[in-house]
């Protein structure tokens, strides 16, 4: 039985648009101003993809004075930082802490609910990081954020749908519980987009379909447009209106020699 460690994880994918060449360009610009001129520089909140394209850039640019940081610890969106040596670090990624008032009974927000209100704000994307609800304080949740979103946060934010919270920009990040992920497995007919989604969504492989060419399927934040495209272990599937989903393995072949895979869904 094949080992998932000898299969090959996805390559990187050049910029497939004018976003991601811009993006491209500004990183690779930050790090040059950054050398040149010895000071730190700062980008926006980044996605799992941005953050493959930045790596990239740095690489280009032979820089070797950054890292990510998205104020936790197992934090999905991060800022590039780039901090040449002895230069004063002025790094723009805050905490805001966000306590709900909820009355007997209440059900705590979910996590749509914060980000709706926060975006609600008239607040760009780009500004926000994780939103972190930790599991053992109920009613309760971090957001980072960049600088000037997080005191407008702090001074804006009231509610979050029917609910009274108050906002306050933390020092000190409390250490969070790591998220407890359900692996679930399942077997498909061959490694190939439609059947990986059909298994992981519990759909037929026709309804999968018609999700890729509607254009609601992402792959690794990249649109998906053939069903049969190839998936690999680390893959990260968004699908529009039913969840983000991750490839963890493909452990084999089951007895009737179909594929193996196991998953989880965020």
């Amino acid at each position: 039985m094949p080992s998932s460690v000898d299969l090959q994880k996805r390559g990187f994918l050049p910029p497939q648009n004018d976003a991601e060449r811009t993006l491209s360009r500004h990183a690779e610009d930050l790090a040059r101003i950054a050398q040149t001129r010895g000071v730190a520089r700062y980008s926006d909140f980044l996605s799992d993809r941005e953050q493959d394209l930045v790596r990239a850039a740095m690489n280009r640019a032979k820089c070797d004075c950054w890292h990510f940081d998205g104020g936790w610890q197992d934090a999905e969106r991060k800022i590039l930082c780039i901090e040449p040596e002895d230069v004063y670090l002025v790094c723009p990624l805050v905490c805001v802490r966000l306590e709900c008032k909820l009355v007997s009974g209440a059900i705590p927000p979910l996590h749509k609910d914060y980000l709706g209100s926060l975006m609600g704000l008239s607040l760009k994307r780009e500004s926000l990081g994780d939103i972190v609800l930790p599991p053992d304080q109920k009613g309760i949740a971090y957001v980072f954020a960049l600088e000037t979103a997080a005191h407008l946060i702090e001074a804006e934010l009231t509610r979050v749908g029917n609910i009274t919270v108050q906002c306050t920009i933390v020092d000190e990040v409390p250490q969070f519980q790591k998220a407890e992920r359900e692996i679930r497995t399942a077997t498909v007919s061959s490694l190939r987009l439609d059947a990986v989604l059909a298994a992981m969504l519990r759909c037929s492989r026709g309804q999968a379909a018609d999700f890729i060419a509607a254009g609601r399927v992402e792959i690794n934040h990249v649109p998906a447009s053939s069903t049969h495209a190839a998936v690999y272990v680390g893959d990260i599937f968004t699908v529009r209106g039913k969840g983000r989903y991750q490839l963890t393995d493909l452990p084999g072949k089951s007895k009737k020699d179909r594929d193996i895979i196991s998953f989880f869904q965020f």
